[in-house]
């Protein structure tokens, strides 16, 4: 069960901790690497959150999989999350982490889904008409292919949706033909 709170004071401890150290650059390319582990394999976020394996079996298959590709940091606060039986968190703590670095930065995540494919220069091409109609300045630019949007883009930033897609517009115009007023006046 998801506690963006667990996960948040976390987060923020290890963030902290990675200032103190000057490691944060450090500790951003390891939640990354991290977090690219738990997306490409479902089972080892499944064997982290796992109530039957035990500790020392998920500790033992945690270092397998980071050892010698994280920081001494990252390798300790993973024996933490071990031994106050945390790491069912992973994932979120993971994301956490990695949204106060992009805070700290001022880095923004912006989304962009199309029916198909961008080339790099339209992606750039958007990048740089968003740092001139908003006040985003460091943009991460993250793409997905949606073919069921059959044309035009769906834009996600800072809690906003920008959503110019033709399914959209054909979802107005079936609502719009399914709540005619005309009918109404006629009778």
């Amino acid at each position: 069960m998801p506690n963006p709170r667990l996960a948040g004071r976390y987060a923020k401890s290890l963030v902290d901790l990675a200032i103190e150290r000057n490691e944060l650059e450090t500790i951003y390319k390891d939640m990354q690497f991290l977090q690219s582990v738990c997306k490409s394999s479902p089972e080892f976020v499944n064997v982290m959150r796992s109530p039957i394996i035990k500790a020392d079996k998920k500790q033992n298959i945690l270092s397998a999989i980071t050892n010698g590709k994280v920081s001494d940091l990252t390798a300790s606060f993973n024996k933490l999350l071990i031994n106050k039986t945390r790491e069912e968190y992973l994932p979120e703590i993971i994301t956490a982490a990695i949204a106060l670095y992009n805070e700290i930065k001022g880095i923004h995540k912006v989304k962009l889904t199309t029916a198909t494919v961008l080339s790099q220069e339209l992606k750039d091409s958007i990048i740089g008409k968003m740092k001139a109609e908003t006040t985003l300045k460091n943009i991460e630019l993250e793409t997905e292919v949606k073919e069921e949007l059959i044309g035009g883009f769906v834009l996600e930033f800072d809690n906003n949706l920008v959503d110019a897609s033709i399914a959209k517009e054909l979802r107005d115009i079936k609502k719009q033909f399914s709540d005619n007023i005309y009918i109404h006046k006629l009778r």
